[in-house]
């Protein structure tokens, strides 16, 4: 046998077992799957007083030296 059947028939089982692993797993993500039930949010409540943001960035101390 020469290297280039070899190949192919290496090929064509790399091929097979893709394939079969794809048909066990199936379609991913949203397409083939029963839809998500809509969430009914309720009436939305008029906002509260405005929060001061939090301090951003870090804490920085005095570290004595000793």
């Amino acid at each position: 046998m020469s290297s280039e059947s070899v190949g192919g028939i290496l090929g064509a089982i790399v091929a097979a077992v893709v394939l079969a692993v794809a048909v066990v797993f199936g379609p991913i993500g949203q397409y083939g799957k029963p839809p998500k039930p809509a969430k009914a949010e309720p009436a939305a409540a008029p906002p509260a007083a405005p929060v001061a943001p939090a301090p951003r960035g870090p804490v920085i101390r005095e570290v004595p030296n000793q």
